[in-house]
């Protein structure tokens, strides 16, 4: 982690109440299958996953076996959205109303991914 402690305290409680809103403004039956995915904060992407070839300026990212999947991999990784929230800070420019937006918008990106969603859907849904 490269910010302050007190700031990267300040960006989680943000981020959680933006996921906490975002969750509550969907449809009754979105929420339901939305609230099953787990969200994590971390700074920026591990080494691990850029082993894997993710970007380390991602700013979001949906693991684990879709909604629509669910049961169809042997050996599934369960379901998780990441939110690197030093690169989404980073993205803002260090704005909070900026950051919060963004916070929102990637998470519902993520998580339209977790319901199946492909770039193209995202796209057409304004959640790119």
């Amino acid at each position: 982690m490269n910010i302050p402690r007190k700031t990267w305290q300040r960006l989680t409680r943000r981020a959680d109440e933006e996921v906490r809103r975002s969750l509550l403004a969907l449809p009754v039956e979105l929420r339901e299958k939305s609230e099953k995915v787990p969200c994590a904060f971390e700074p920026h992407p591990n080494q691990e996953l850029l082993a894997e070839g993710v970007e380390r300026d991602i700013l979001g990212l949906f693991v684990g076996e879709s909604y629509p999947d669910e049961g169809c991999d042997p050996l599934p990784l369960p379901p998780q959205i990441l939110l690197f929230l030093e690169n989404i800070w980073d993205y803002s420019g260090h704005n909070m109303r900026n950051y919060q937006k963004e916070v929102k918008l990637t998470y519902l990106h993520e998580l339209g991914h977790y319901l199946g969603l492909d770039e193209e859907e995202l796209i057409r849904r304004g959640m790119d």
